[in-house]
């Protein structure tokens, strides 16, 4: 069986050019960087500003388990079958970031027969995008720290400075660390912290901005510390911002790339669902919807966290309204989900999948609370037995939802046919997208209805500091009252505990620490022992990672 990257290097992949003529961009729009990937610059969006929008579907999974659900490649494969079936369609996806491609997951373009190519470089450095993100938010760490060292005119309170340092590879030994250690002119000592790039506020930003001018007040809106009685201090009170926007002058532009079978995509932003809003970025998808007649774009992780930011961070803030939801799901988690071990999933084990679907019921039923048609996607596995389909197909027939088998990892495009077809015929029905929770709402009533609405949370506890801190940022500004709520949490579970799978019931999510992300616009909740740098496995993917004289790559998914 031939791995990810062998597939993806036997792509026929056409010059980016090519697809960019497809897509109506001219020479002088696209900036190439090589032959196949490409940015697109502001005269192209400003042109395409008032053409009308498609149809936006997004696909969403189940909670992720060891055996893997597809949710990209579902993605990928879903485009590419539009093209089968005569409709014009555009993907749009994240970046995906260093830190899981050398740590646990691998890369993050697809899988099988369903990727977007060149799977290497969007998976290595692709356009740089990160890199600009990484070197604006350690930018504005080393103003802070010279701040303090030339006299600290503000009165910075360097115990509370609240932003700090990232990388974008998982390194535990960084999350906690003193800086300014040795002599007098090596800085003011004090603790930091590292975070992974993709949960930088900078990201953040990246994502939601609408264009270089919002980007950059974004930037000067970012809170960074407290002064010693205890004002507020900004970035644009250091005078940061408009250096850290001139490094993100590229990074701003979306990527065009392409899938195994020539589908146009555009990737771009990569923040992580389970401890940012995990979406890619606004500009990319409202310049999607005017390129093709339907969008397809993706949320990472569970419904619970990348779906619920997508529709109540994302599109509250971007004005948009999915036509569709398309949930991702495998038998082979659902029986994980039911009990059954890892080296197990390959028996029929109808009990343990019935077991299990209350997983996927609790995502569909969160779903239909945002008034938006579903159709399960089924990503289908060889050793998937005819009963065990059976079985899901009558869950969902209960629920009431379109389901569809997905074979795109096999058979690309070709594979995903009668998903196609339902996705399209679900997108006509009525509609009537709603948040879960108001702006008027207060910041502990907006988790609270994340928590019991989605998660099915019996009530919330607030440790002291997360008090504390709620306290703080709301005696800044009332505005911060009305910013919606951006949960950190496990993927692996609904609730706040990695171990409880399933649907678990009538617990106590925990939220030990509260964040105000001004420039985002966003406060975000950090609920039980999610961490915001990750570390690597006891055998990381980068142990399979090669390359070889030539330049060939080996391992890499």
């Amino acid at each position: 069986m031939k791995t990810d990257i062998q597939i993806a290097n036997e792509a026929k992949m056409l010059p980016i050019t090519e697809i960019a003529k497809e897509l109506d961009v001219k020479d002088d729009e696209l900036e190439l960087y090589g032959k196949y990937k490409a940015k697109i610059n502001d005269d192209f969006l400003k042109r395409m500003s008032t053409k009308p929008d498609g149809k936006l579907i997004l696909v969403t999974a189940i909670n992720p388990t060891p055996a893997g659900e597809g949710k990209t490649t579902t993605t990928v494969g879903l485009g590419m079958a539009m093209k089968k079936i005569g409709k014009k369609a555009i993907i749009a996806l994240r970046e995906p970031s260093l830190g899981p491609v050398f740590g646990v997951k691998g890369g993050a373009a697809g899988g099988g027969y369903a990727q977007v190519v060149p799977m290497e470089d969007i998976n290595l450095h692709f356009t740089g995008d990160f890199h600009a993100i990484t070197a604006a938010n350690n930018l504005l760490c080393a103003i802070i720290d010279n701040h303090l060292q030339q006299g600290n005119e503000l009165g910075i309170d360097q115990r509370r400075i609240l932003f700090t340092r990232v990388t974008d590879t998982n390194d535990r030994a960084l999350r906690n660390v003193t800086v300014g250690l040795g002599s007098r002119v090596d800085g003011i000592p004090r603790q930091d912290h590292f975070m992974i790039t993709v949960a930088s506020e900078i990201m953040a930003i990246l994502c939601l901005a609408e264009n270089l001018a919002d980007l950059k007040e974004r930037f000067g809106n970012i809170l960074v510390a407290y002064t010693y009685d205890g004002k507020p201090v900004y970035a644009r009170d250091l005078q940061a911002h408009g250096a850290m926007a001139a490094l993100m002058k590229d990074a701003i532009k979306p990527n065009l790339v392409q899938t195994l079978e020539n589908t146009p995509a555009l990737i771009h932003g990569g923040p992580f669902a389970n401890i940012a809003h995990g979406c890619n970025s606004i500009r990319a998808t409202k310049l999607a919807l005017k390129l093709a007649d339907y969008t397809i774009t993706e949320a990472g992780f569970g419904a619970d966290l990348g779906a619920e930011k997508f529709l109540d961070i994302k599109c509250r803030k971007a004005g948009l309204a999915p036509s569709a939801v398309v949930l991702v799901a495998t038998v082979r988690a659902l029986k994980y989900n039911g009990g059954v071990a890892k080296a197990d999933l390959g028996a029929e084990n109808v009990e343990a999948l019935k077991k299990g679907a209350v997983n996927l019921e609790a995502h569909i039923d969160n779903l239909h609370k945002y008034g938006l048609p579903v159709v399960v996607a089924i990503n289908r596995f060889g050793s998937d037995s005819d009963a065990e389909i059976a079985c899901l197909r009558a869950i969902c027939e209960e629920k009431g939802v379109d389901f569809a088998l997905s074979e795109v990892f096999a058979k690309g495009g070709d594979g995903g046919i009668e998903l196609a077809e339902k996705v399209v015929a679900a997108c006509e029905k009525k509609s009537e997208f709603k948040f879960i929770y108001s702006d008027d709402m207060s910041i502990k009533e907006k988790i609270e209805a994340i928590a019991k609405n989605i998660y099915g949370a019996k009530d919330v506890k607030y440790d002291a500091a997360a008090e504390k801190a709620l306290a703080d940022i709301l005696s800044i500004d009332e505005k911060y009252a009305k910013f919606p709520v951006c949960m950190a949490k496990t993927q692996y579970s609904l609730s706040d505990d990695a171990t409880k799978l399933g649907r678990p019931e009538g617990f106590t999510l925990n939220v030990r620490e509260i964040k105000l992300s001004a420039g985002a616009e966003f406060i975000v909740a950090l609920t039980g022992a999610i961490m915001t740098m990750p570390g690597l496995p006891k055998k990381p993917a980068a142990y399979s990672i090669d390359i070889d004289a030539d330049g060939n790559i080996t391992g890499l998914f």
